[in-house]
């Protein structure tokens, strides 16, 4: 691990010099700033406190703080089960909130004491991602896949089980078919949204964007969801919902509004947990292991942290899964014609 000496040496600078760089001291130059963060970065250097070295990790947002989210919570569980192993410590950043005034990431980072940093965003803050990814301050993004080289990412493509689910509802016979996004599109939320398309082409059917609903990806966003379908004329028989929260928010208010789920209305969700198990009937859903996306997360982020100068990049996509519940049948038409119920 270089010393502060060290990277004043190598930037042809003091150690004074490197101290109010490494603070944003308005007397230090911006190419001499630059310079001297580049090389912190690049060496991996990380200032230490009296004689404890700093061992921080921040779970930084990088858009809407969305700590409640049953994603989110497994994300920072599976952190955690790592993190114990090798005494690191974890903080929660509001990035849109902490960064001073022509400071840097890497200066804001380094300023808290944190080496590495575990990065949400959504598509709307991609960019603060690049940046602190250009910077080269260890990090990687979860939930979200990048074309930039420089991003590392660890990302749940969701596509291929989101085909699976539809085609489940096409083959129980059912051909009206909804699907509930979430008002932000993200990469991931996107995925289910072609995933849908895909089992509609590969079955001839047509796709139909009035039964494209976007919705939050909150309680409130499934009840929603529920009270826009009640009033659609030709109702749908079934519905995908690719946000866990909303989906079980859907289960609830579909029955609470007389629909019964799957004999009016088939549901399948989507699962970063094991909220499946928590409804009644228990959900049908496409499954994201997000425990396993932390855990993958922080092993790449402390690879990162441990190699000076390195020109790693992490870019890896995990898989999802289709799991048959009870919250799917035949629809009602063919019910009613003598075709038995199946999940």
């Amino acid at each position: 691990m270089p010393s502060v000496r060290d990277i004043a040496r190598m930037a042809g600078v003091s150690p004074a010099t490197v101290s109010r760089a490494i603070n944003n001291h308005p007397t230090v130059g911006k190419e001499v700033r630059e310079k001297v963060i580049s090389l912190m970065n690049e060496k991996r250097y990380v200032p230490s406190v009296g004689r404890r070295q700093i061992t921080n990790i921040a779970f930084a947002y990088a858009d809407d703080i969305s700590l409640g989210s049953p994603f989110d919570a497994a994300l920072m569980h599976g952190m955690s089960e790592c993190m114990e192993r090798f005494e690191f410590d974890l903080m929660v950043l509001d990035l849109k909130r902490v960064l001073q005034p022509h400071e840097t990431y890497s200066q804001m980072f380094i300023r808290k004491g944190i080496c590495g940093a575990v990065l949400r965003t959504s598509s709307q803050s991609k960019k603060v991602c690049e940046r602190i990814a250009a910077e080269g301050f260890p990090s990687v993004v979860v939930g979200e896949r990048f074309d930039n080289p420089l991003v590392n990412f660890i990302y749940a493509d969701s596509r291929r089980s989101s085909r699976e689910a539809v085609e489940h509802l096409i083959n129980l016979g059912h051909r009206k078919i909804a699907v509930g996004l979430n008002v932000v599109e993200d990469s991931d939320h996107l995925d289910r949204l072609q995933g849908y398309k895909d089992a509609l082409a590969a079955h001839q059917l047509s796709f139909d964007s009035r039964l494209v609903l976007q919705v939050p990806a909150r309680r409130d966003g499934g009840e929603q969801f529920i009270r826009r379908l009640e009033v659609m004329p030709d109702r749908p028989t079934a519905v995908y919902l690719t946000d866990p929260v909303a989906a079980v928010a859907a289960m609830v208010e579909a029955q609470r509004r007389g629909m019964r789920v799957p004999h009016d209305l088939s549901i399948i969700g989507f699962d970063d947990a094991q909220l499946r198990f928590l409804t009644f009937p228990r959900m049908t859903a496409v499954c994201q292991d997000a425990r396993e996306i932390g855990m993958a997360a922080f092993a790449a982020l402390q690879s990162l942290i441990a190699e000076a100068k390195s020109t790693r990049r992490v870019q890896r996509v995990l898989g999802t899964e289709f799991e048959v519940h009870e919250s799917t049948a035949v629809p009602p038409v063919l019910r009613h014609e003598g075709v038995s119920i199946a999940m």
